[in-house]
């Protein structure tokens, strides 16, 4: 397999790649990725996504699409893990801003070919610009309507340092999505609480990675045979010892998909109204940490979902 990329070559195995960055392709690979288009950083050290400030390879660990985090040299490895890289067009440039529509001709066929002849199950753009590039039309991030042949097509944001303006947050949230549907694992049905004391403020748990660090309600899966009110009041009492309290009103029910949670691909998630009044929870939490936020101060902290505080001002309104 490592000869079949390692020189350049195309799908076919015929023709030199024309760029300084070898394709990494195989057959029946899960995921390829496709770049909008070689950098000077990367034609320089004749790797995808070489920047040190491109988030690609920090993403691809922290979604767990790669079992550790790989240097940019490393990317024949990548084979692997299931994936593999290519870009949109090939000529080399300081910026995207700086390509032009002949660079992305025969892009579309070239794309298909790896379709029909690899059989990748998903091709995931990384850039809207990308996805625009090959077809002519500028797409929504997630999931197209779009197929070539049996091959799925997903668009993600742009991992470039130019693309600040999309948080790490964001981007991993999309970088997740894929790696939720790209996987064959089942959904995890879970049951979760905002818990409201008589301030007004919520209760919520903090855990981390090396990537950083998110808020989340309390809660945990359902287990066979249980309903929603079991669920609760199990997974409270373990969680911040919260016993005696009466279930509120289902509040919103969320699905998705992340790879975050062992053994699951996706999630469906009810989340309902717990109120309290002045309770101090003890330290049972498996969570890094446990803490009281008042609505201004859900707006300056990462939460999962990221529009946490959005969604309890919806509540708390209605």
């Amino acid at each position: 397999m490592g000869d079949y990329v390692a020189h350049g070559r195309d799908m076919a195995g015929t023709d030199a790649t024309p760029s300084g960055v070898p394709d990494v392709l195989a057959p029946d690979l899960r995921i390829v990725f496709v770049g909008i288009n070689p950098g000077r950083m990367s034609a320089t050290a004749g790797a995808h996504f070489a920047n040190p400030r491109n988030d690609f390879w920090r993403l691809l660990h922290a979604a767990r699409l790669t079992s550790r985090l790989y240097d940019p040299r490393e990317q024949f490895a990548l084979l692997g893990e299931g994936l593999g890289v290519t870009n949109a067009a090939y000529r080399t440039t300081p910026g995207s801003g700086d390509l032009r529509r002949v660079d992305f001709a025969g892009s579309a066929e070239r794309l298909e070919r790896i379709a029909g002849e690899l059989r990748p199950e998903w091709l995931a753009f990384v850039g809207k610009e990308a996805y625009r590039g090959a077809f002519g039309v500028r797409p929504e991030l997630g999931l197209q309507e779009r197929k070539l042949a049996d091959t799925h097509l997903f668009v993600l944001p742009s991992t470039s340092p130019a693309n600040a303006a999309v948080p790490w947050d964001e981007r991993l949230r999309w970088f997740r999505e894929l790696a939720g549907r790209a996987s064959p694992l089942p959904q995890r049905e879970s049951v979760r609480a905002a818990v409201v004391d008589e301030r007004g403020r919520v209760l919520l748990l903090r855990y981390g990675d090396e990537y950083g660090d998110w808020w989340v309600t309390p809660g945990g899966g359902r287990e066979p045979g249980e309903d929603d009110e079991q669920t609760l009041r199990r997974e409270l009492e373990e969680e911040i010892g919260l016993v005696e309290f009466a279930l509120g009103a289902l509040l919103w029910e969320l699905d998705g998909w992340t790879l975050d949670e062992p053994g699951f691909g996706s999630f469906l998630s009810r989340v309902y109204l717990v109120r309290v009044d002045r309770f101090e929870p003890p330290h049972l939490t498996e969570a890094n940490e446990l803490r009281w936020f008042s609505p201004g101060e859900l707006e300056h902290v990462s939460t999962r979902p990221l529009d946490l505080a959005e969604r309890l001002s919806s509540a708390s309104g209605s």
